[in-house]
């Protein structure tokens, strides 16, 4: 590694990476811009590939989409008795309502979950998370824990911590 790339990357050594060799290709091509803010973003954005790989994997396992994991996901987090209104799970995964109607239809007939009427609410509607619904995501999710311990074990318990605090400082403003 050149004297150059290693002013660019901020690293004496030799281990470079993939986003090392192109931030070097873009400072020998572009010697007028700072590129350093890419040495963390390009990185962000390449792990967020291998994150997602890594979901797709354990998803697959038991046979769930991503959006099957956030709706049982969701509910699973809520506690007994694992049910949140339509309205709930709409905040809890950002997407429309005719999105959620969808999805919440899907996984009745999966019999992964059911709707209830609201108690208190004659109007109203519940999504309850059912037994078999409740192994799915308990099962994928400790798989995709195992899978994201994986993928950090080269790190210190310190440095998980230092790394995630960073990031949570990182993304803060753009989750207001």
């Amino acid at each position: 590694m050149t004297d150059k790339a290693a002013r660019v990357h901020g690293s004496g050594d030799d281990t470079g990476d993939e986003v090392d060799r192109l931030l070097e290709a873009w400072h020998r091509e572009r010697p007028d811009l700072d590129v350093r803010p890419m040495q963390v973003l390009s990185r962000v954005t390449r792990l967020a590939r291998h994150l997602d790989q890594r979901r797709r994997g354990a998803f697959s396992t038991h046979d769930l989409e991503h959006w099957e994991f956030d709706v049982l996901a969701a509910l699973r987090r809520a506690g007994q008795p694992y049910q949140l209104s339509p309205g709930q799970l709409l905040r809890e995964t950002l997407v429309t309502s005719g999105t959620m109607t969808n999805r919440v239809d899907r996984l009745v007939h999966r019999e992964y979950v059911v709707r209830e009427n609201h108690p208190e609410d004659r109007r109203g509607v519940l999504v309850r998370l059912t037994a078999p619904g409740k192994q799915a995501i308990d099962e994928t999710l400790s798989d995709l824990v195992a899978a994201e311990e994986e993928m950090l074990s080269d790190l210190e318990p310190s440095e998980r911590e230092t790394l995630a605090g960073l990031l949570r400082r990182l993304i803060l403003p753009y989750e207001a």
